[in-house]
């Protein structure tokens, strides 16, 4: 596929809420956390006995729903929304999620989809010549349109299936109008959690902070290959493969999330912290002082700091209130799209 319309989604943020009568307001405040994720795009759908709203657009998520009577008009006691990242492809609203799609038994149902799938080209291929039209042009579609055309009888057995054909790192959420389900690829290659609202609400989120800006405490990781299905009735267990081996990747650590998320039991900030204690033993200078830049190296400044007695210090300042400045998308776009 060509490079101009092909869309990275290494490092989106997922946010999914089942049985809470503020699903959409909790839905932007734990995206809100999950800003660091993705700042090109964002969107929310939510759910109302099987009626769903969607409003999504380019920019920050605070740029999208600049308008506070947006999220009073997503009714409903479920939601799933996202927030994109990506370096390349098409920057369009087209491709900003969740993405709904259209299916013969639940109606209709959304995605929201963290990851790269390797075999993009070759799915697209195969659902072309079963004459699908498709919505855009990311890879993020493709997994909703294998469901929404699998011959396989009832829609768990279709998402199972459909998610045997692709692969890649992947973390998906998928909303019917009568349950919410996450999936998470065989290596586990993208954090996902799931937590509990005080009143009962099932969250599933892509990072432990998202848990606490919304008051949610942890019940457990997303395994690899598992599925996790919710509903009025609790939340089921499922697997569309068992042939599974945890590899996360080590960038969560690095990078891409939040040092106060604590992924798979090991808190961020203290594994960057190590980090940067080995780069001391590994790699001692002689220095004034010790700096962090950018913010998400200051865990491993200090732990640099800590284990060779240099002092760390405040060198660069970054302006917090300004938008991304490190890898940042091609179209800094901000407009918005009401459907």
């Amino acid at each position: 596929m060509p490079a101009e319309i092909k869309g990275l989604n290494e490092e989106c943020g997922l946010f999914g809420i089942w049985g809470a009568s503020d699903a959409a307001q909790l839905t932007y405040d734990g995206l809100h956390s999950l800003q660091h994720r993705g700042q090109e795009g964002a969107g929310i759908v939510s759910n109302d006995q099987g009626q769903f709203y969607r409003h999504r657009g380019l920019g920050l998520l605070s740029e999208v729903f600049r308008d506070s009577e947006t999220i009073h008009q997503l009714y409903g006691s479920s939601a799933i929304g996202h927030v994109r990242y990506a370096t390349a492809g098409n920057h369009g609203v087209e491709n900003i999620q969740p993405m709904l799609f259209t299916h013969d038994e639940v109606g209709e149902f959304a995605l929201a989809h963290n990851g790269n799938l390797t075999n993009a080209d070759t799915i697209r291929g195969i659902l072309r010549d079963a004459g699908v039209s498709f919505q855009a042009t990311s890879d993020s579609e493709l997994l909703g349109e294998l469901v929404a055309t699998s011959h396989e009888t009832g829609f768990i057995n279709q998402l199972k299936a459909s998610l045997n054909q692709i692969h890649g790192g992947f973390a998906y959420l998928l909303m019917t109008p009568h349950m919410m389900v996450a999936a998470l690829d065989p290596n586990g290659f993208r954090p996902l959690v799931v937590g509990e609202m005080p009143d009962g609400a099932t969250v599933i989120c892509s990072e432990t902070c998202a848990l606490d800006q919304v008051g949610a405490s942890f019940v457990r990781d997303v395994e690899p290959g598992e599925l996790i299905i919710v509903t009025d009735d609790g939340m089921t267990i499922d697997h569309f493969t068992t042939d599974t081996h945890l590899a996360l990747c080590s960038m969560e650590y690095i990078y891409f999330a939040r040092p106060d998320s604590i992924i798979r039991g090991i808190s961020v900030h203290e594994a960057r912290k190590r980090m940067g204690a080995l780069v001391a033993r590994e790699n001692p200078v002689k220095a004034d002082v010790v700096l962090g830049v950018p913010n998400s190296s200051l865990s491993a400044a200090i732990g640099y700091a800590q284990e060779s007695g240099i002092p760390y210090d405040m060198g660069m300042i970054k302006n917090q209130y300004v938008a991304r400045t490190f890898i940042e998308p091609t179209q800094p776009n901000a407009t918005a799209a009401f459907q």
